[in-house]
């Protein structure tokens, strides 16, 4: 089973840059789609950025051309850089796996346990 741990959230100004670090260990399958989901405080889980197997990202349009997914060459460390962050960025943040072929869902994924990120205005 595979297991995500989060990091790198906290606390910026309206316009701050974070970088949010997942460690991926226990996917038998390296190309293994992954994903990054907010979720602003009373709301659900919300997909911002994916990246699949063969290395495509996409992305919310909330967050289009401020969020880069990334991955390190082993593909054991996924990466969202979060940049001109906003107060409605605000929330905590997922790192998800697919289940088999599968792109992580919000109903539908192994999840880590979240790392909180805060923008103030």
């Amino acid at each position: 089973e595979v297991q995500l741990v989060e990091s790198g959230g906290g606390s910026v100004q309206n316009g701050g840059t974070l970088r949010l670090s997942c460690r991926v260990s226990g996917a038998a399958e390296k190309n293994r789609c992954l994903g990054w989901f907010h979720q602003a405080p009373g709301k659900g889980r919300e997909g911002v950025a994916r990246l699949a197997g063969d290395g495509s990202t996409s992305y919310a349009d909330s967050v289009k051309g401020r969020f880069i997914v990334s991955q390190d060459n082993a593909r054991n460390t996924l990466y969202l850089e979060m940049n001109n962050l906003k107060p409605e960025d605000t929330g905590m943040y997922y790192c998800a796996a697919g289940i088999g072929s599968f792109c992580p869902r919000s109903d539908l994924a192994n999840w880590g346990q979240g790392t909180q990120v805060i923008v103030s205005s």
